[in-house]
């Protein structure tokens, strides 16, 4: 080992490839700007890196900031000094990532704890880094994130990329489909944030943010790159959280499941991917709301996006999930071996609130909507697996859905500091209807 890194891992250079055509390639940094690649693929590594055991066996002894510079150092390659990288790291998870017991046999992995109390503050943090430094460096110059949010992303973005010199935000997000404190993290920093509400569902915002990435005529005037998860720098450092939790579980003897709350598929395609780099995680779950589609194309082979639903775990409100075609390639598009890799378990605002309530009343703990889905899932996975020690994904703070925990366990749940300081923030809202209005914003 060389400054934590194999040498045949440190010298190599990482390349992505569209996944609608495997001739389109890019450098790290071309994909992070791009967002997505020319013919509208995602864009996927050309080699996915392998880590050594001896490393694995190591984890409990290094530093948060270690591990993850060791797991993501291979996907950036030189493109970003590893100094900066390391601070970059640094500043990305600079808050805690608990493992707490819920029951017997099963830990929640909360994913919380940043500025914006969701998972989603590590993939925004994160790439904002890389962005700032490609800016300072001079290889762009003023760009424009356009990201798309059905709960947390919007969140997670605005804190991240505030006030960065260089980055303007644009936030579309559904009217009326996300709580009350999720659009108050979107409509109240100002500086270089901007939110949009439109009048559909996230997939209608979903489908405005690709289209303005091929709109010749936005391209002519802005920069534009996304901050969803279709992005790279967005997309992988979400394989921390797997690498975290697993130094935690090193002297656990039983194979370990992980069940994760799944929308559009980037987090646990996170997972399957730190899986496959050498972390020895047995399986994973897909847990899904109403929103279902890739728990029925498990059942029936038969992939059918849909009109998404609207349910209490909103963020999962995804009716055609981006990531999936990442997790498919992962697995060389052979069912057979997704399926014998990949679980999915579906659940209703019913029985979500019912496992809230159920799991306050025994454990004391309190789950939002998105975890309450993640730990009916692997509930659900090892009443058949006792051989299994499982870990649902907590990630976002129960606060966040005052209203719905408050309905499911009949208390209030503690409201942070931070929280109470955004309640008495004044919300701008910009409204548009459809794609002219966000091509009419963008030309301003």
């Amino acid at each position: 080992m060389r400054n934590g890194l194999t040498p045949s891992v440190e010298n190599k250079k990482m390349r992505y490839f569209s996944l609608n055509n495997n001739a389109i390639t890019s450098s790290f940094e071309k994909a992070v700007i791009d967002g997505i690649a020319p013919d509208k693929g995602l864009f996927f590594p050309e080699k996915i890196a392998r880590l050594s055991p001896s490393f694995i066996k190591g984890m409990p002894s290094l530093s948060k900031s270690q591990i993850a510079l060791e797991v993501i150092a291979p996907y950036v390659g030189k493109e970003i000094p590893k100094d900066r990288l390391f601070r970059i790291i640094e500043k990305t998870l600079d808050f805690d990532f608990p493992l707490v017991p819920v029951g017997d046999n099963i830990s929640a992995l909360e994913l919380f704890h940043g500025p914006t109390m969701a998972f989603k503050d590590v993939g925004a943090r994160f790439m904002a880094g890389c962005l700032e430094y490609f800016i300072q460096k001079g290889d762009i110059g003023e760009i424009t994130v356009l990201v798309a949010t059905s709960g947390d992303t919007g969140g997670a973005v605005a804190n991240g990329f505030l006030g960065v010199k260089g980055i303007n935000v644009v936030i579309l997000y559904p009217k009326g489909k996300v709580s009350d404190i999720q659009e108050r993290q979107l409509t109240t920093p100002g500086q270089n944030i901007t939110a949009l509400e439109v009048d559909g569902a996230f997939d209608q915002c979903q489908d405005m943010v690709k289209k303005a990435f091929h709109d010749e005529e936005i391209k002519s005037k802005r920069q534009l790159t996304s901050a969803n998860s279709i992005n790279v720098a967005r997309w992988l450092p979400q394989m921390f959280y797997y690498f975290l939790a697993y130094k935690n579980l090193a002297e656990v003897e039983k194979k370990v499941a992980f069940s994760v709350p799944s929308g559009n598929f980037g987090n646990i395609c996170a997972g399957l991917l730190a899986r496959e780099m050498g972390l020895p995680i047995h399986t994973f779950i897909a847990a899904t709301n109403s929103n279902k589609i890739v728990t029925n194309y498990l059942d029936t082979q038969e992939y059918e996006p849909g009109p998404s639903i609207a349910t209490i775990s909103n963020a999962m409100d995804v009716g055609n999930p981006s990531n999936f075609i990442r997790i498919q390639r992962m697995f060389q598009n052979e069912f057979g071996t997704l399926k014998a890799n990949l679980s999915s378990y579906s659940f209703d605002d019913v029985s979500t609130k019912i496992a809230m309530k159920e799991v306050f009343e025994t454990n004391g703990y309190i789950m939002d909507p998105h975890g309450a889905v993640g730990y009916l899932g692997l509930q659900t996975f090892l009443k058949k697996n006792l051989e299994h020690y499982g870990v649902f994904l907590e990630t976002a703070h129960p606060v966040k859905f005052l209203d719905t925990v408050e309905s499911a366990i009949g208390e209030k749940p503690e409201i942070p500091e931070s929280i109470q300081d955004l309640l008495e923030k004044q919300k701008l809202i910009l409204s548009i209807k459809d794609y002219s209005g966000l091509k009419e914003f963008l030309l301003k």
